[in-house]
């Protein structure tokens, strides 16, 4: 049996959302053991001056606790 754990992380890049979700799941596994799964929950990007200055995603990440 195994138990695993959802938590929740904010990323942004200035290029797109694909990326954004890159750099979050690259920053996840760097401190989070057994991560096996992500899914976007919210894109949002931040405007200015008229023109998308970052894209933004609300990740939900799952990491399967040890024994």
């Amino acid at each position: 049996m195994s138990v695993a754990r959802v938590t929740e992380i904010i990323s942004s890049s200035e290029t797109s959302f694909d990326d954004a979700v890159q750099q979050g799941v690259a920053r996840a596994v760097k401190t989070l053991k057994n991560v096996r799964s992500a899914w976007v929950q919210d894109q949002k990007v931040h405007v200015e001056n008229g023109k998308i200055a970052s894209y933004r995603v609300n990740l939900k990440v799952t990491f399967v606790l040890e024994d």
